[in-house]
């Protein structure tokens, strides 16, 4: 009840201001912490990564890392903080974030907004123990060598996190998707993982790609050897949106991206053989939601978008939802499910 009437009132205010007095309320007793979600069904492991669960948090909702503590007892198997930047940077100019209420959707054009690389680091290297912390890592919108800003997060942090993403599909700084082009990702790709150490490096990519597109992505993460793909970030499409922002300019997430994105991550799929891990994010509000993701190929699943609605304990019902939706089709292991749903998808 609690929570409902916390989102309720929170839907009222100013996106960004509600975003940051979520992030606040966390550290209050009136926070929905359950502790994260374990079963035998649901403990997986990622590149070397052992998670409690599939189900984690998306970048973008604890940008900075300073609610690492309690996010940790909200129910998810792993978090993903940042986007990360060299240099803090504030971003674009406010209002930068809308929300859809009738298509269950938000834009944003952030912009990388963050504390700087520096800090974020001193957060990471003082979180307590517990489930995954992987760094969305970015470039700052006025640098000369985007590919050395990359390598440079990589650097201060490859001792602080348990994993990376090369985000390079935000499409809120300007010429940042064109990182995703061939010549340009192996460069960058490279450079991040001479400076990764032992840390398992993930390739964000973006929606709206053609299926060549998707294809020359596969084959560039299986040659540089990233230790996955997550497909996928936000939208630039608007089809079929009824929210009275759906002409604002940014990226568009939420339920309208879960046909799209899990349309691609089945194609990456197909496209890598299955050899290689993927997790799927984009529009999952729900246990049937991250399901599908699994069965169209992704080994994790991540959210963000549908707490707005929904609430942060979203997360822990999702994880119970997806143990019993396991258990009822007979699997031992959610590994055992991925991929068996991809021809759905074609």
């Amino acid at each position: 009840m609690i929570e409902r009437l916390s989102v309720a009132a929170l839907n009222w205010l100013d996106p960004e201001v509600a975003h940051d007095l979520a992030l606040r309320g966390l550290h209050t007793p009136f926070a929905p912490l359950y502790g994260p979600v374990e079963s035998p069904r649901l403990k997986t492991s990622v590149a070397g990564v052992s998670m409690p669960n599939p189900v984690g948090l998306a970048a973008g909702f604890d940008k900075n890392a300073t609610a690492l503590a309690p996010l940790m007892q909200a129910g998810f198997g792993f978090i993903e903080v940042g986007a990360a930047t060299p240099r803090a940077q504030p971003g674009n100019p406010r209002p930068r974030l809308f929300r859809l209420r009738r298509d269950k959707a938000a834009i944003n054009r952030f912009g990388f907004n963050n504390d700087g690389v520096e800090t974020i680091a001193d957060r990471l290297a003082n979180r307590p123990e517990g489930i995954p912390v992987g760094l969305n890592i970015g470039a700052n919108k006025d640098s000369e060598d985007r590919a050395a800003d990359y390598a440079k997060v990589m650097k201060v942090t490859r001792t602080l996190v348990d994993f990376a993403t090369v985000n390079v599909s935000s499409p809120n700084t300007e010429k940042l998707r064109d990182l995703q082009g061939k010549e340009a990702l192996q460069a960058l790709l490279a450079g991040v993982l001479a400076e990764s150490g032992k840390v398992p490096v993930f390739l964000k990519i973006a929606p709206d790609l053609e299926d060549a597109e998707i294809a020359e992505i596969a084959r560039v993460g299986k040659e540089t050897g990233v230790a996955g793909i997550i497909a996928t970030n936000t939208t630039l499409s608007r089809d079929g949106l009824k929210g009275r922002h759906r002409a604002e300019k940014g990226g568009l997430s939420g339920r309208p991206l879960f046909v799209p994105s899990t349309r691609v991550l089945a194609r990456l799929y197909k496209e890598t053989g299955g050899e290689m891990p993927l997790i799927g994010v984009g529009g999952v509000a729900s246990a049937a939601d991250a399901y599908a993701k699994i069965k169209a190929g992704a080994s994790l699943v991540q959210l963000y978008t549908a707490m707005v609605f929904r609430g942060l304990s979203l997360s822990y019902r999702i994880a119970r939802g997806l143990d019993e939706m396991l258990a009822h089709d007979g699997f031992s292991n959610v590994s055992e499910a991925v991929g068996t749903g991809v021809e759905d998808w074609f």
